[in-house]
């Protein structure tokens, strides 16, 4: 989901805000066994909060302080962040998010679990993202704990700075859901697919697959319209 840059070059913008080109993050070796979950997440949120215009929904790319201090700095699976001055594709193909440029941290973080990663998302990162002042931080693990402590976990961040755990509860059914006060959604570890729970509308948000569906269903319907008009016209 990164994109190939040149590090150290300023990335195009349409706005006054100058963007530095971050490198390519290295590649986990179970990066393939995380893509489905991190791609499901992306486009669904993407789709859900595109109407706002001032939102960047992006993953896979460098979290910095500043550019400087990007050797060593986390590459979440995916963030969320309103209220952006820059347009969102700008940021996305400057490799990441620099905090000092774009002048706050995300709104949210998500990392999904792998054997490789697991046990650094629930322990030092927790310690980076509060650092960097995210105000949720939020972890899915597909296998439901066998690499996070948890299938599911959040933490929300108190004004000292530090994180509260973020009261998940889970259902006789097994799935497990806990409220993103940021999003204004739900997350929910379902039979191992993370889902987003809408409240407003009292139902999953749609990701691409059954969006598209959705969309196929509604085209069929115009269409079926379409051919009685014309034979009631006949």
């Amino acid at each position: 989901m990164t994109t190939p840059t040149n590090t150290g070059q300023p990335a195009p913008s349409k706005s006054s805000v100058r963007l530095t080109m971050l490198p390519d993050p290295p590649q986990i070796p179970d990066m393939a066994i995380q893509l489905p979950d991190i791609a499901r997440a992306l486009y669904t949120l993407q789709d859900h909060f595109l109407s706002r215009g001032d939102t960047v929904v992006m993953g896979n790319g460098y979290l910095c302080l500043d550019a400087g201090n990007v050797r060593g700095a986390p590459y979440p699976d995916l963030l969320v962040a309103f209220g952006m001055p820059a347009p969102a594709a700008d940021i996305v193909a400057s490799n990441g998010y620099t905090i000092s440029e774009i002048g706050k941290p995300p709104d949210f973080v998500l990392e999904v679990a792998s054997a490789s990663t697991g046990r650094r998302d629930y322990t030092e990162k927790r310690e980076i993202y509060s650092g960097y002042g995210v105000a949720e931080y939020w972890r899915f693990d597909r296998t439901g704990g066998q690499f996070h402590d948890a299938p599911l976990g959040g933490d929300s961040l108190l004004p000292n700075g530090s994180y509260q755990p973020i009261p998940v509860d889970t259902a006789e059914d097994g799935s497990t859901r806990g409220y993103s006060a940021v999003l204004g959604v739900e997350l929910r570890w379902v039979a191992g697919v993370l889902r987003f729970w809408d409240p407003v509308t009292a139902d999953y948000i749609p990701d691409l697959t059954e969006a598209k569906a959705e969309r196929d269903a509604a085209l069929d319907r115009v269409r079926e319209l379409e051919a009685e008009l014309r034979r009631e016209r006949n």
